[in-house]
């Protein structure tokens, strides 16, 4: 029997799902000659320090560590670095992120709220005394300078810690200079709000005035006393906030920046670089038209880049649009049915290649990160992979199948790769691709390997990962957990060994648990991903069901005993396939569902629906508590444990309280388990173990399975 410290609910809550204790945050100097990351001291510790790697020696250094630069006292986080934080799904603590010069010589980060630098030669960290709560320190390229955020002003101090002073403050309290706002930090990728110009004088800052935008209350009730927080949602078909950006000079002259902000209101993404003039990525609220527009600095005024329609929506990608250093725009592009890489006009790859990001743009080369496209010669399930692109073709940088990252500079790539057959990841420095040196991983051992198998299933491949228990002997058909995300951005099935920790875990227990990504999910074509426009609910349902009896003829599956299980959007295709298809699911855990689609945010909801005024119908047939299914006595009452944190900004507990009213209504059986102070993050060491053994302990009663032993 295992014991109560060292259980694997207890270890995986304890060291962050194993993320601990690994490196993470690479930067690279221009000369190679250091790289810069960010690592706790152990695997079951939270707080992360700043690491310096000299390449030539291979050694390392500490170069800044929070409980020496904080005297050993707790954080204090402010409200706006804590949203920031659940925006990010941080849950570490310390040094969380930094920002370098151009030159990866000076390092900035924010401890406590208080302003730190580092100078990443010599190693020594020291504390800046400004006005706080300080929130994205960012130097300026030439390294003289700090810019960052406080109190909804954008202010700038001397790297000496002199002429602390304000470079644009706000003119009401819903006017914030240098933040995103939410819909950008939580659905766009874009986590900052301003911009340094490659010559250290002046800035690019984005002006957000969230008084458009409806405000929600979001109470504890479990702490009665506390007034409930104020929180500016852009609920779908509802106004967003006014986003406006702005040149700042350093003596606090400004000129803002024109474009059809009517047509255009999202600011997607920023690129500034020494290649060109400032590149803006603005969409419509439809995300069916966008543009990349060139920025005059001195006037303020823009001019058409490039410009994008798809039918459908406009897909954002990490790393793009940019300027190559000769000066020519790089973007990922759908286009003949495939997401390729462009440079200029210029699409450098085909269809066999399914492009996610640009990590690295040199004179050379660009440097991508992609699986493998539709057209590819076999399938490479769940495998992403990095990529050197230029005229001559394409070179692939990372060897073994698996699951691999990059940051590159002056000739030095930091390759980040996890694979099935090995907890964690493997962080190699190579020089001119070849190995160098290892940054060493202090993450726990999980103490398991998955004994994962990944497939394809049913006639659309859906791509699957089963997972069997370990001592399982293959006498006699399991109970199924179908334990999927199913959704937009939400990779599941990755040729990866820790993904599958949580999956393996049930599985011991005594579930044959399939991982099933649908159509919607990434990584296969733009057309496998936009294929649920205005139909998600049926069609993420319909491949879960067909997966799971395409796998049965293959696996040893009890299809009279099948649970599902999900978070967030998971959570909402539990509740789905509970209610629509009560002949395939006998049971389901709900986590933080979004139940009623026009409480979620416009810039996911609006991508997906459209707009709830001019598609109502659409977003009836979508929703879980609109479902007719849902108040149809005749058919089978499958039970439903639904959960949800009280204090989720993201998905609110509005969805399962209306969802449990509605099942309340129907006559429906089912529990509702509500989380005090949890965010939709849960990072809670209590709260996240116990978690586990309640949907266990809920899935094995509904199916009627026995209790045995205590779960492994």
């Amino acid at each position: 029997m295992t014991t109560e410290t060292d259980s694997f609910p207890r270890r995986h809550a304890r060291t962050l799902r194993f993320t601990l204790g690994a490196p993470r945050s690479f930067s690279v100097a221009p000369d190679g000659s250091r790289v810069v990351f960010l690592r706790s001291g152990s695997g079951t510790d939270r707080a992360n320090s700043l690491w310096v790697l000299d390449t030539e020696g291979g050694g390392e250094r500490v170069a800044a560590d929070p409980r020496a630069l904080l005297g050993g006292a707790s954080e204090n986080l402010s409200p706006e670095e804590r949203a920031r934080r659940e925006r990010s799904r941080e849950g570490g603590a310390g040094i969380v992120g930094y920002a370098t010069d151009a030159a990866v010589e000076l390092a900035s980060f924010a401890l406590s709220g208080r302003l730190f630098t580092a100078e990443l030669r010599a190693g020594t960290a020291r504390e800046l005394r400004v006005p706080g709560p300080v929130i994205d320190p960012r130097p300026s390229p030439d390294g003289r300078y700090v810019a960052y955020a406080s109190r909804g002003a954008l202010r700038v101090v001397g790297a000496e810690g002199t002429d602390e002073r304000a470079l644009a403050t706000p003119e009401s309290e819903n006017v914030i200079y240098g933040l995103a706002e939410f819909v950008a930090a939580e659905e766009m990728g874009r986590s900052r709000g301003f911009w340094w110009a490659p010559e250290s004088d002046r800035l690019l800052v984005a002006r957000v005035d969230d008084t458009p935008v409806r405000r929600w209350w979001i109470s504890d009730p479990a702490h009665p006393e506390r007034e409930p927080q104020r929180v500016a949602y852009p609920a779908a078909g509802t106004p967003n906030a006014d986003v406006r950006l702005f040149v700042i000079d350093l003596d606090g002259a400004r000129t803002e920046v024109s474009w059809d902000r009517a047509r255009y209101p999202y600011l997607a993404h920023v690129h500034w670089s020494a290649a060109g003039a400032p590149l803006l990525l603005v969409q419509a609220r439809d995300q069916r038209a966008a543009l990349i527009l060139a920025v005059d600095p001195d006037s303020g005024a823009t001019r058409m880049v490039h410009a994008d329609e798809d039918p459908i929506w406009l897909e954002l990608f990490p790393g793009v649009p940019c300027w190559s250093p000769s000066g020519q725009l790089v973007r990922i592009a759908d286009e003949g049915g495939a997401r390729r890489l462009a440079v200029g006009e210029r699409p450098l790859t085909g269809a066999q290649l399914h492009i996610r990001a640009v990590l690295d743009v040199s004179d050379d080369d660009v440097l991508v990160s992609a699986s493998a496209g539709e057209e590819a010669a076999g399938p490479e399930i769940g495998e992403v992979h990095v990529y050197r692109v230029n005229e001559l073709g394409v070179e692939r940088v990372s060897q073994e199948p698996g699951v691999h990252s990059a940051v590159r500079a002056g000739g030095v790539t930091v390759l980040v790769s996890a694979v099935l057959d090995r907890p964690g990841s493997r962080v190699q420095v190579l020089r001119d691709g070849k190995p160098m040196a290892t940054v060493p991983s202090y993450a726990e051992d999980p103490g398991m390997s998955p004994r994962v198998t990944l497939t394809q299933g049913g006639a659309r491949r859906i791509p699957c990962a089963v997972l069997m228990p370990r001592d399982y002997a293959g006498d006699s058909p399991l109970p199924v957990l179908m334990d999927p995300y199913g959704g937009p951005h939400g990779q599941r099935v990755l040729a990866a060994h820790n993904p599958h920790l949580t999956s393996q875990w049930f599985a011991d227990q005594g579930f044959a648990v399939i991982v099933a990504d649908g159509r919607g999910t990434p990584g296969r074509s733009p057309a496998w991903e936009k294929s649920v426009r205005d139909d998600i609910a049926a069609l993420v349902v319909q491949d879960q069901v067909d997966a799971l009896q395409a796998l049965a003829a293959d696996f040893p599956l009890d299809l009279d005993r099948v649970a599902v299980r999900g978070w967030s959007f998971g959570g909402y295709l539990a509740a789905l396939a509970a209610l629509r298809r009560p002949d395939v699911f006998h049971a389901a855990v709900v986590g933080a569902p979004v139940t009623d689609l026009r409480l979620y945010d416009t810039h996911y909801q609006e991508r997906y629906i459209g707009h709830p005024d001019e598609q109502p119908e659409v977003y009836r047939r979508n929703s879980v508590i609109d479902d007719a299914g849902l108040v149809d006595a005749a058919g089978p009452h499958r039970p439903m444990m639904i959960i949800h944190g009280l204090a989720d900004d993201n998905v609110v507990v509005a969805h399962s309280l209306r969802l449990s009213s509605a099942l309340l209504a129907a006559g429906r059986p089912h529990e509702v388990l509500p989380l005090s102070g949890v965010t939709h993050m849960t990072p809670q060491e209590e709260v996240a173990e116990n978690l586990l053994r309640l949907q266990l302990g809920f899935l094995k009663r509904s199916l009627g399975l026995t209790n045995g032993d205590e779960p492994r």
